[in-house]
């Protein structure tokens, strides 16, 4: 199990249900137990806090902290796309950015120097009005689609792309399992025309 979630919510554009919200938040929980069972973020130095021997083998810090911070941003197009343009050099909104604060393993040692410290993972940003069209386009409920993209963001942080094939494809299993512990269909699968 995953260290106690810290989430720093801003809302910071209208339009956002509760029941979307909740979901955003259970997904970035699911995200960093699955990342957790698949030893994302583990150190040859950490010692397991949670009761199981220390073989000398080291831990995830997800499961060492003694709390995970994370910012989630749920705003619009019009502010991810300047964030998307000032950070990706790309000028246009996207549904999802990720700003992780473990960029490299010298990271993750400096927190394993300051345990006591909440293991801070970074920021997600998503963009309702992009995340909306393409469930219509995807022909998918929003909501399944705003947790598949917090799932998504959440792998960020801790480690995981999708830049070279043999990551995105670890990486878009691992959503696929994710996801169907929260019981949402892969989001990868083809997307099916309705019926006429």
């Amino acid at each position: 199990m995953t260290a106690p979630l810290d989430l720093d919510l801003d809302i910071e554009a209208g339009g956002w249900e509760k029941a979307e919200i909740d979901a955003i938040e259970t997904a970035i929980s699911a995200a960093l137990d699955g990342a957790l069972a698949d030893g994302a973020l583990w150190e040859e130095e950490a010692k397991p806090n949670d009761g199981t021997s220390d073989e000398g083998d080291g831990a995830s810090l997800l499961s060492v902290a003694p709390v995970i911070e994370i910012g989630v941003r749920l705003s619009d197009d019009a502010t991810v796309r300047i964030l998307n343009r000032d950070y990706r050099d790309k000028d246009k909104p996207t549904n999802v950015l990720s700003f992780a604060a473990l960029e490299s393993a010298e990271d993750a040692s400096a927190f394993m120097m300051a345990p006591d410290m909440p293991l801070l993972l970074g920021d997600i940003i998503i963009a309702r009005e992009t995340c909306a069209r393409e469930a219509i386009e995807q022909n998918k409920p929003l909501k399944n689609h705003l947790v598949h993209l917090a799932v998504h963001g959440t792998l960020h942080l801790v480690g995981y792309d999708h830049m070279v094939d043999d990551e995105a494809e670890e990486m878009e299993d691992l959503e696929r399992k994710i996801l169907g512990t929260l019981g949402i269909d892969d989001p990868y699968a083809p997307i099916e025309d309705e019926p006429v």
